[in-house]
């Protein structure tokens, strides 16, 4: 009940309030009812500002929320949408080659665990006939202790000692109840089942009889085995690998000495997400983990080894991954159950049988888990690169030997560490040489030439087809297999070609020809394979690194290498082949085989499987008729790489002789290389001295009368200008350069 008096005498205090401190007394009623007016005046098509998201200061600034009352994201649909399917079918079931090996170690394991058993058969039942009384003395015992319910017995006594009359009376009635109805049981038994024995051992037949007692004293010997000592041996002891658990992943993380790792995991902190469950991938373990914000799968990659450490795992089982298609905090962990190098190598698939098709992929090697994975050359380049001893040449050999097992390759191999790595492909090689000589260099050098210069005919070849027969401008398996065309697959291989980039007479040219190759032979059926174990700028072009297409990288020492590998900024997001250890030989990152890097070990092909694998392909050659060059007995299609005439002419004839004759010079360069300039020097002079001048033509060295005073006459001579030498010398050089 409101009082006159009271509230006059609120209104009289404000009033003096007011007074006092020169403010303004607000009516707080119009104020509501004018905040609505103008509210409801505000036209519908203008955002307004609630009390929520604007406040006022007192310097007439406005502060405006940014976030929204509640978060916004992707609505159930959109989620489903993106998320991904799992397959069907796993991985292993749908390759071929994987299946096979899977059935194959499935039936080795039924026949090794079969035939163990089989050989111990004998020892098994001489133990079961030995352990058959004491099982069937425990069997009679346990029979006996059940009928006369003694599983109730420490009821009974726990009662008795309590001295609970009710309770052990009750307990009492119901043992006396349970005894009498289990002796009729066992009375029924003994009176049916005795005479039934003694009918079944008169009549059954002696089989049956043999079986019976096999049974009863198999199952009465395993009851009488020791719990400590199985009747059965293992025939394949398995080892017991930890589960990985989330908390074991964590406490891995935890032991790197990352800072904001360690404040996730701290007490208050959000913890390290998993995206997906953890499952078993393969021989081992699969996490996909979320690492804390501003925490890179590179940093992760850095401090490899404490992650193992802390896993518990060896190294060579702990491969942690970026994700291509994820932010670069998402990690994918895979966690072997035994080190990669320590796992035994499958073979390679086409090993003892089988064709191959430079158009199909091609098996490579596998991953971590087993699976195999190919390469398919046709198209594409290929870079291997590591450092000496880490199986660089046998990661070579493997997509040779496929290419030699397609009977349309034609194959120019050059092995340029001289130590005859490759020799078993001398049986299909069009072209080979090995060696890290001069004369190998240059021959290698003639081989790029050859190619360079096909590609020109190659490119008419495919511009005069129809589009009916050529719809992509490229060649394709119909096009390959037509001989008359010669569009078949060619294959320029060079194994240390950093012998040959970094030559001094020969580097420049060897690298502007394979550039040009790598990038024009693509479509035009030409494939380069390069192999080196120094991967700097000066041993490997920058041009041939930036343009190949699939790249395989070893064991390197640094990041400069890994880059030249496997490209540019590749250690910086992760690809890091210096994580690689001494003992992971053959192992390494292929780039380009696949969307995403991976981690590959090579098959391991001895020169006794090589050469089985060559043999196999020459007969496939020959039975073609498809075997070329050397392979076949017939000189290579390439002439002398470099022409040593004008360097011999310079060394036969001294810097103070500017004048000299032609057959004196001949007769000077069959004494230098008689193998070679012999034939020459066994001319008339007059002959000697027109060969030389037919032979010096092609370098523009014109040949003239040369007169000398002998014995006080004027004898003249053809002859030429030693200067002229020099000078052609270094147009050719300087042609070379910049070809």
């Amino acid at each position: 009940m409101n009082h006159p008096d009271d509230n006059e005498l609120f209104h009289r205090l404000e009033a003096e309030m007011a007074a006092d401190s020169g403010a303004e007394v607000v009516d707080l009623n119009k104020a509501r009812s004018a905040r609505g007016e103008s509210a409801d005046s505000v036209p519908d098509s203008q955002p307004t500002e609630s009390a929520d998201s604007v406040d006022d200061d007192p310097d007439g600034r406005s502060t405006v929320m940014v976030d929204g009352p509640a978060p916004a994201g992707p609505g159930l649909m959109d989620r489903l949408r993106s998320g991904q399917r799992r397959e069907v079918i796993p991985a292993w079931a749908k390759s071929k080659p994987e299946f096979v090996t899977a059935l194959g170690w499935l039936g080795g394991y039924a026949w090794h665990t079969t035939t163990f058993h089989a050989v111990r058969l004998p020892w098994y039942s001489l133990r079961l006939a030995f352990q058959a009384p004491s099982g069937a003395a425990k069997f009679i015992g346990g029979a006996m202790r059940w009928v006369a319910d003694t599983e109730g017995e420490p009821l009974r006594q726990v009662a008795a000692r309590r001295e609970n009359v009710e309770e052990y009376l009750k307990l009492s009635r119901q043992r006396d109840n349970r005894v009498k109805l289990r002796s009729i049981l066992m009375l029924l038994a003994l009176v049916v089942g005795l005479p039934l024995a003694l009918v079944l051992f008169v009549l059954a037949p002696t089989w049956l009889e043999v079986l019976t007692l096999a049974l009863l004293t198999a199952g009465f010997g395993f009851l009488g085995a020791p719990s400590d000592k199985p009747v059965i041996s293992r025939a394949v002891v398995t080892t017991e690998v930890e589960r990985l658990t989330s908390g074991i992943v964590e406490r891995a993380l935890g032991a790197l000495g990352i800072a904001e790792i360690n404040k996730a995991l701290a007490k208050g902190g959000e913890g390290i997400k998993f995206p997906a469950p953890i499952t078993r991938d393969g021989p081992g373990w699969r996490a996909d983990v979320d690492l804390p914000y501003g925490v890179t799968v590179p940093d992760i990659l850095d401090r490899r080894e404490k992650l193992a450490s802390g896993l518990r795992r060896p190294l060579g089982c702990v491969w942690p991954e970026p994700v291509a298609d994820e932010h670069a905090g998402r990690m994918m962990l895979w966690v072997g159950d035994r080190a990669l190098n320590k796992v035994p190598a499958p073979p390679w698939p086409l090993a003892k049988s089988g064709a191959a098709s430079l158009f199909k992929p091609l098996p490579f090697g596998t991953d971590q888990r087993g699976r195999n994975v190919d390469l398919t050359l046709m198209y594409d380049n290929v870079l291997i690169g590591a450092m000496p001893g880490m199986g660089k040449t046998f990661s070579l050999r493997t997509p040779l030997l496929a290419a030699a097992l397609d009977v349309t390759a034609e194959l120019l191999i050059w092995e340029l560490k001289g130590t005859g790595d490759l020799d078993p492909l001398k049986k299909v090689a069009a072209d080979y040489g090995s060696g890290p000589d001069d004369d190998t260099c240059a021959a290698t050098l003639d081989s790029i030439r050859y190619v360079y210069k096909d590609l020109e005919r190659r490119a008419k070849v495919i511009s005069s087809l129809p589009k009916d027969k050529c719809p992509e401008n490229k060649v394709i398996p119909s096009l390959a297999a037509n001989r008359s065309l010669g569009l078949h697959p060619l294959i320029l291989a060079i194994d240390e070609c950093q012998e040959l980039f970094s030559h001094d007479k020969y580097g420049k040219e060897a690298g502007a020809l394979c550039t040009a190759i790598i990038k024009r032979g693509r479509a035009l059926g030409v494939i380069l394979l390069l192999a080196t174990q120094r991967p700097d700028k000066d041993s490997l072009p920058p041009a041939i690194s930036a343009n190949v297409g699939t790249r395989f990288c070893l064991r390197v020492m640094g990041q400069i290498e890994n880059d030249m590998i496997l490209g540019t900024s590749m250690y910086r997001n992760g690809i890091r082949a210096t994580s690689f250890t001494k003992s992971d030989k053959g192992i390494g990152y292929l780039v380009g085989a696949a969307d995403d890097p991976q981690i590959v070990r090579g098959y391991y092909l001895d020169n006794p499987a090589a050469d089985a694998i060559c043999e196999r392909a020459r007969k496939a050659r020959i039975d073609a008729g498809t075997l070329r060059g050397i392979a076949a007995g017939e000189t290579p299609e390439r002439r002398e790489a470099v022409d040593p005439l004008l360097e011999d002419i310079l060394a036969v004839v001294p810097a103070d002789e500017a004048k000299p004759w032609n057959d004196v010079t001949v007769d000077r360069l069959a004494e230098l290389r008689p193998e070679k300039y012999g034939p020459w020097g066994e001319m008339a002079p007059a002959d000697k001295a027109r060969q030389l001048t037919t032979a010096l033509k092609p370098y523009g060295v014109t040949t003239g009368q040369v007169a000398r005073r002998i014995n006080g006459k004027t004898v003249n001579r053809t002859g030429f200008e030693r200067a002229h030498i020099v000078t052609a010398i270094a147009e050719r050089d300087r042609n070379r350069d910049a070809g």
